[in-house]
């Protein structure tokens, strides 16, 4: 009986054996897909022009935007709140929106298919854009003088010309419905694309202008 060492060694291989058969490689993974929002709206080419918003501009890719409160009760946490979230929670603050976020981002979703349709361009940058218009950059102040009351001028930090602006968009869409009968997303539709242009006509616009005419006679 032949023991292990006498076991049959299999020959090596020649050069001359044949071709090399090469191992597959592996395929490299492809890169992560930005969703779009709403399943529509890229978010990728937005530009924010004003320095100034730029670092308060919460413009991450998001499918769907809905913290579902995580932000709530937390100082300064709305610079991580996204721009089209924050738009439809103030229009949360019109009576028959009151406690309905879908409702509400139903309605930003309905006037950015408007927006869409009408002036063939991204959406997202169109709100970008109006915000930046509506956004005021001087404000009134009171200042007590013993018993006189004073109006100065102030320069509006960026957190504050952001929130003044999204309000009064959406204030503006709210004013228009209620004096109309046209539905709520197509006047929150026709206040951004005004804004974004900057056309007077758009409540944003003349809120603004108007806190800046005022500003500047305080100074």
């Amino acid at each position: 009986m032949k023991g292990a060492t006498d076991a049959p060694v299999p020959p090596e291989p020649e050069d001359d054996a044949g071709p090399i058969v090469q191992r597959p490689q592996p395929v490299a993974a492809p890169p992560f897909a930005i969703p779009p929002l709403f399943g529509k709206y890229s978010f990728e080419g937005v530009e924010v022009r004003d320095p100034g918003l730029l670092p308060y501009l919460y413009l991450h890719a998001v499918y769907a935007p809905h913290t579902e409160g995580r932000l709530c009760g937390r100082p300064f946490m709305k610079v991580h709140m996204h721009l089209v979230e924050r738009l439809a929670n103030h229009l949360m603050k019109g009576g028959k929106f009151t406690g309905k976020k879908m409702k509400a981002l139903t309605t930003v979703r309905l006037a950015f298919d408007e927006i869409a349709q009408k002036e063939g361009k991204n959406p997202i940058q169109i709100l970008v854009d109006a915000v930046e218009n509506a956004a005021p950059r001087e404000e009134v102040t009171r200042l007590q003088f013993g018993g006189i009351s004073v109006p100065r001028a102030v320069d509006a930090s960026p957190s504050r010309r952001l929130n003044v602006a999204v309000r009064n968009l959406a204030l503006g869409a709210i004013q228009a419905s209620r004096k109309s009968t046209k539905p709520i997303e197509s006047c929150l539709a026709d206040e951004i694309r005004l804004a974004a242009k900057g056309e007077m006509t758009a409540f944003s616009i003349g809120r603004k202008e108007e806190v800046e005419r005022v500003s500047q006679s305080a100074r």
